[in-house]
């Protein structure tokens, strides 16, 4: 028992660790304001209607789909997939025709092909110019 407390103690991240990570999620949502800025959220939906996004980007547990300048669909995960934001690709498996509330994604070495991330999709929220 005490062999696996340990072991489970190895794996908590430090204070410098969970202190970066705090600074890294402030910086991920500070982006993501400046991307949604000028923006007016609408209701969200749980499928993205079925529409050609241009760009997929990752600020922390939160995917920014952009179809156009003026509207950009917001989703926010569980988390796990932020490794888009380096550059990986997101791959979805949807159950439908399209992507949805609840479906999984992973995130994808583009070079040398492993799953780096995945995490669940969640309801979508879209942003328009007033």
């Amino acid at each position: 028992m005490l062999a696996a407390a340990i072991t489970l103690a190895a794996c908590a991240p430090t204070a410098e660790q969970r202190a970066r990570m705090a600074s890294d999620d402030a910086a991920a949502q500070t982006q993501l304001a400046k991307k949604l800025a000028g923006l007016v959220p609408g209701p969200s939906s749980a499928c993205l209607p079925p529409i050609r996004a241009t760009q997929v980007e990752a600020y922390g547990p939160t995917l920014l789909y952009t179809v156009s300048r003026g509207l950009k669909y917001r989703s926010d995960t569980n988390g796990g997939c932020e490794s888009l934001a380096r550059g990986d690709i997101l791959v979805t498996v949807s159950n439908g025709s399209g992507v949805c509330q609840g479906d999984l994604a992973r995130t994808v070495d583009r070079v040398a092909r492993f799953t780096t991330g995945g995490c669940a999709i969640g309801p979508f929220i879209p942003y328009r110019k007033p």
